[in-house]
This record gives structure tokens, sequence and C-alpha cells, in this order.
């Protein structure tokens, strides 16, 4: 058994294709017309073919109960870019206790997108900020391997 994508419904196949270019950078790389899989597999299927799919007229959109993470190196840059853009957010940059920072949003079909700085680039902000690796381990809760290996 592998796992080959997630795969997104969607109302407007080319507005979602648009989002995810223009926002997150992807690509098309396979287009079967009603579905496409874009750079890093992610795959989108229209809601009019899905609804033939499995038989109902049954989906909803923007259920809060599953998200898309990507992890971004230069996370001031990306969410600098951001503004520049027509995205709705579930909530502002916000760091969470381990000292990632993300911010989430949707994408047009009220699916949640999260973006994170890379775990990499967290470390070695606070080692940049004059913590020592034990400290940064403690803060992160990531094994002082880890941490060294960031150093590297």
């Amino acid at each position: 058994m592998k796992l080959k994508s997630p795969m997104l419904v969607v109302k407007d196949m080319d507005k979602s294709v648009a989002f995810y270019k223009e926002v997150l950078g992807l690509h098309v790389i396979m287009d079967f017309g009603a579905n496409k899989t874009l750079t890093g597999g992610l795959a989108l299927q229209t809601a009019d073919t899905y609804k033939a799919f499995i038989g109902t007229e049954d989906i909803y959109f923007g259920s809060h109960n599953f998200e898309l993470y990507f992890e971004e190196d230069d996370f001031d840059k990306f969410v600098d870019s951001l503004k520049e853009k027509d995205v709705e957010y579930l909530h502002p940059v916000q760091e969470h206790p381990w000292g990632q920072r993300v911010v989430r949003f949707y994408d047009p079909d009220k699916h949640i997108i999260e973006v994170g700085e890379n775990m990499k680039a967290v470390c070695k902000r606070f080692l940049d900020s004059g913590m020592t690796p034990e400290q940064v381990a403690a803060r992160m809760n990531v094994p002082i391997k880890f941490v060294n290996a960031c150093m590297r």
C-alpha cells in the first residue's frame, strides 16, 4: 500500500489552480481536465465529477477538519507576499509553544492552508538570538541532536 496524493474537491478548477500557483507557487504537472495534479503531489478534482464518483450531492466546504501544511524557508518574505494577494485569513501569524511561526488561510473553497516556518529556520533563529544549543532544545522540545544538525 502506498499513499499517492491528497485530493481536494474544488468548485472552480481554474480559480483553484490560479490560487495555488499565485499564492504557493505550485504548478500543474498532470492535467486530466476535471482532475489536475500539482507539484508536491496535491490533486484537485472538480466538484461535479466527484459527486458522480461518490454518488451523492453531499459535499461540504469549510468544515475546518483538515488542512494542507507547507513549510517555508523564508517565512517573513512569504508572509509579506501574502499582503499583496487576495487571501482570507483564518488567523494572522502566530507562534506555537515550540517557537515555530505559522499562518493559516483559506483557499477559494475554504480548505485550510497552513504555512509554517521551516523548523531548521526556527532553530537557527533561536541560536542567532544567543540561546545555547541546550536552551534551544528545551525551548523547541526537540532532541539536542536536532539542534546540532541545524548548526551544520
